[in-house]
């Protein structure tokens, strides 16, 4: 079988170059690349001729997924290189939605991550603070004839862990496609470009086996292309594989070694000379002998991304950090960062963002939004007021509150009503057009097909893991967005969390902002809703058990549980007609908590003055006749 196997980290530079000069020199039969299976059938849509990055968006029954590609990505230049050579090129990975694939949304998340055990081990072994760095030393710093380096690397990494069920079975499915290629291939080379992690078991698992073409599995599920960004490919900013500040490798890809960390930190310059922070000639000199003179330490033949790094450190920090720099562990900058550590992460970064050929197809949801976007004069820039009372105000606003539940970029509300009890009817907003506006359609488009449908189906997914109080934030959404189809879900769920809270101050968010809309919220269609009444009373009923419960000695007042005793009181004055409670039982509760010794202070004195309170409003109306002397309905 004469087939060579070239195992890659995602988004390495030095291993694309190795790709693209293996299948030059080989000219193969074929090129078959990890990636979805079930895009064979559209490379062409993906080689129209975008500019990157773009990635693959998959989504299907709840779950989404992207694989992402770069200029410098080894999986995208196998498939343009192999293209170019004339090679039959195909993915050979499942789809995105297959459950091999269950909780990862990146399919390029990097294998040897997930079972760090040697990667650990051989960190240690070369001095290196984190995998990034070690990578680094063995394969960007010195890309030369790194084939074999290569192989033992995943050799090892591969020798000392074994893959989970949802890998193997990846790894058995892209083994009988290399199985099936090298069969119809004949004599001629195949070229097989993977996680290095699976290549050596994709290896073994070639030697024998059937060799007919495997079948491509098929579901609901749609996959479209959608522009991508540096930013999202960066493992600074959380992204799970792949390299790390994908604007410097972009610049060693394009431009060497040298260039790219000269590139470096002229740009760290810039940004911090734009924010007015003082950076000299000599400070930038200082930063470059620096770097030189630790990649010679360190031996490099020119300055690797962590000796610019640390050389720019060096040079422009002179004071202590409060933090370590991000490049000697994996992960987002932490709160408190230096200025000059956020902007050489900036600078590594980068705000280059992927643009998709005006030919791309798009979910029908795309086309939809901008033309009602235009159509309501909201595709625009500047501020808008909407008043709510009016109607044509009122559909702009359900529009452009959808788009901020789908996270859709440059709508940003300034003003408006907070909560079904707030007296406000009009709001502000700020448009903002952006490039990443229909990318983020795009991916909206896996909770619908319309606008109303995707904002009901992304505040659904919101739901399971939402706190109880993050629930009534959810349920306000809906109203605000004109979605009543969803409010049944999240009452529901609400009322079942209800009854099981523990903590009075939650439920007194729960109950302030529920019956802020059952009562006023006529606006958004939601006032005397009888299954927000059900949360009302289960609500009271719960906050007064309690408090009830409660006994400590003298402490400062607890606003939280005060807001809770208030919106208690507002349940049984003006919400009387959904409780279970008689009003008789709630004045018991009052009188026992405000007669107990060992009840916190701030309950006790709260009761007594909201009792002496309701009783001088009742001497009042009662004076004016509009109740009698009797028909006090709160907690006295």
């Amino acid at each position: 079988m004469n087939t060579t196997f070239i195992g890659v980290r995602h988004h390495s530079p030095a291993c694309a170059r190795l790709v693209a000069e293996t299948i030059e020199r080989l000219n193969p039969a074929y090129v078959l690349i990890e990636g979805p299976a079930d895009v064979n059938d559209r490379l062409d849509e993906l080689l129209l001729g975008h500019e990157l990055p773009i990635a693959i968006f998959s989504y299907d029954d709840g779950h989404a997924s992207w694989t992402p590609f770069c200029d410098y990505s080894p999986e995208w230049v196998a498939l343009t290189v192999g293209r170019a050579c004339g090679a039959d090129v195909r993915f050979i990975d499942l789809p995105a939605w297959h459950p091999a694939f269950a909780w990862r949304s990146n399919r390029y998340a990097d294998a040897e991550l997930r079972y760090a055990e040697v990667t650990e081990r051989l960190c240690r072994e070369f001095a290196a603070d984190n995998v990034d760095t070690l990578w680094d030393q063995m394969f960007e710093a010195d890309p030369d004839d790194i084939a074999e380096r290569l192989a033992q690397y995943f050799d090892l990494v591969r020798g000392a862990a074994s893959a989970d069920e949802g890998d193997a079975e990846r790894e058995e499915y892209m083994a009988r496609w290399i199985r099936a290629a090298a069969h119809d291939a004949g004599d001629r080379p195949v070229v097989v470009v993977t996680g290095g992690f699976h290549t050596p078991a994709l290896k073994s698992l070639t030697t024998s086996g059937g060799v007919d073409w495997p079948e491509v599995p098929r579901s609901s599920g749609m996959s479209y292309l959608v522009p991508y960004s540096h930013q999202r490919l960066d493992a600074f900013t959380g992204y799970q594989s792949g390299m790390p500040s994908p604007e410097y490798y972009h610049r060693v890809w394009t431009d060497g070694l040298a260039k790219a960390a000269d590139g470096l930190v002229e740009s760290v310059v810039e940004r911090l000379r734009g924010l007015k922070q003082p950076v000299s000639t000599a400070d930038l000199i200082a930063a470059r002998t620096l770097a030189t003179g630790l990649a010679r330490l360190r031996g490099h033949v020119y300055p690797a991304r962590t000796d610019v790094l640390d050389g720019l450190v060096s040079a422009l920090v002179a004071e202590d950090l409060s933090q370590p720099p991000p490049w000697t562990r994996r992960g987002p900058l932490l709160p408190g960062a230096h200025p000059a550590l956020v902007q050489m992460v900036a600078a590594l970064s980068g705000e280059r963002v992927g643009t998709l050929h005006p030919e791309t197809p798009a979910p029908p949801l795309v086309t939809a939004v901008l033309e009602e976007l235009r159509t309501l004069e909201l595709d625009g820039k500047g501020e808008v007021r909407l008043a709510l009372t009016d109607p044509d105000g009122m559909v702009r606003s359900r529009v452009l509150h959808r788009l901020r539940v789908l996270q859709v970029p440059g709508f940003r509300r300034l003003a408006g009503p907070l909560s079904g009890a707030d007296p406000v009817l009009d709001e502000r907003w700020r448009l903002t057009p952006c490039e990443e506006r229909v990318g983020a359609l795009i991916e909206a488009a896996q909770y619908g097909g319309t606008l109303a449908e995707a904002a009901g189906g992304a505040l659904e997914r919101r739901i399971p893991k939402a706190s109880i109080a993050d629930l009534t934030g959810i349920l306000f959404d809906a109203a605000l967005c004109g979605i009543t189809t969803l409010s049944g879900d999240v009452i529901s769920t609400l009322a079942k969390r209800v009854q099981d809270a523990s903590e009075v101050e939650v439920l007194g968010v729960v109950l302030a902002g529920v019956l802020g809309l059952w009562r006023h919220d006529r606006l958004f269609g939601t006032a005397q809703d009888p299954v927000l009444g059900a949360v009302i009373d289960a609500s009271t009923a719960r906050i007064l058990w309690l408090v009830e419960g409660l006994h400590s000695g003298p402490a400062p007042a607890d606003d939280g549980r005060l807001r809770a005793l208030i919106a208690t009181r507002d349940a049984v004055v003006h919400a009387q007609s959904v409780l279970s409670m008689q009003r008789t039982d709630v004045q018991g509760v009052a009188r026992r908590i405000a007669s107990d010794a060992a009840a916190p202070p701030d309950l006790r004195g709260h009761l007594i003055l909201v009792r002496q309170e309701c009783l001088l409003w009742v001497d009042r109306f009662a004076r004016f006749g509009w109740i009698p002397r009797s028909g006090c309905g709160s907690l006295c």
